[in-house]
């Protein structure tokens, strides 16, 4: 079948089986290798996107239910005021350590901060509890968060 969906501010024709799971459209149809495939079942959260502004894990999402939902990417979330302070945050902190997770991670974080300018510790623990990190940088992340949600208490990018 032929889908129209609006990716990073594009729109894109894609032909691809209904049920085809939007991570594989964005990675192997339109080439956005930044959204990771990490365990296919929404369980680690390195597929995450945001559709509408909100986190959702693309390995379940089949590409006929995105109708004509706005799909932002690890591609295009530093565009987003929310998305550039997590990505300066997260550079300032020196956050990733293998890296693998940290699109989802970012992608989570930035939806966190776009509803939640302020959030406290269980607001983080709470929006970023689906987001695995083998490497156990959770307190990096958090860190991370905490400095992008001061800047804009300050009204600046960290």
């Amino acid at each position: 079948m032929t889908f129209a969906i609006r990716v990073n501010g594009g729109t894109h024709t894609v032909d691809v089986d209904d049920d085809t799971p939007l991570l594989w459209v964005l990675r192997d149809v339109l080439g956005m290798t930044g959204t990771k495939f990490g365990c296919g079942k929404a369980l680690c959260g390195a597929c995450t996107v945001h559709m509408d502004g909100a986190p959702v894990r693309s390995c379940i999402t089949p590409v006929d239910s995105v109708g004509s939902s706005e799909i932002t990417t690890i591609e295009a979330i530093g565009g987003t005021p929310a998305g550039a302070k997590i990505q300066k945050a997260w550079l300032d902190d020196v956050v990733p350590q293998c890296g693998y997770c940290q699109s989802g991670q970012i992608m989570s974080a930035a939806a966190l901060l776009a509803r939640n300018p302020h959030p406290t510790d269980a607001d983080i623990d709470d929006a970023m509890s689906g987001n695995i990190c083998r490497c156990g940088t959770y307190s990096r992340i958090r860190e991370a968060i905490k400095l992008a949600a001061q800047s804009s208490k300050q009204g600046r990018t960290p």
